[in-house]
């Protein structure tokens, strides 16, 4: 499979999430200490951008409404949030930070033709 860069670890400020928009995504790119942590940028409550919140420990608190997530899951933590943020494996080489590409889904119409 392959991957989507994202940016160079050395482009992130511990505990300051950096919005990366690439190939139809809006993440938000978070690092702390020396992991680093994907999640859609977009609350799933509102119209929050997680990318301008604030990091208290492993929570991103929405710059919005003050829910927060859980940046290693997704789960919401702290209401009004419920719904949970989608979060992406990340893969480091050799500095680079980057997530997997997902395959495209195949409909049966698709795949074995349609007549």
């Amino acid at each position: 499979m392959s991957r989507i860069y994202l940016c160079d670890f050395e482009d992130l400020t511990p505990e300051e999430p950096l919005l990366v928009e690439v190939e139809g995504l809006e993440l938000a790119v978070i690092r702390k200490g020396d992991e680093v942590f994907v999640i859609d940028n977009q609350c799933t409550h509102g119209p929050g951008s997680l990318s301008e919140g604030d990091l208290d420990g492993y929570t991103i608190i929405c710059d919005f409404h003050d829910g927060g997530f859980d940046i290693r899951t997704g789960e919401p933590v702290i209401p009004p949030c419920m719904v949970p943020v989608r979060t992406y494996e990340v893969e480091r080489d050799a500095g680079a930070i980057m997530i997997a590409r997902e395959a495209e889904a195949v409909t049966c119409a698709r795949k074995f033709g349609s007549g």
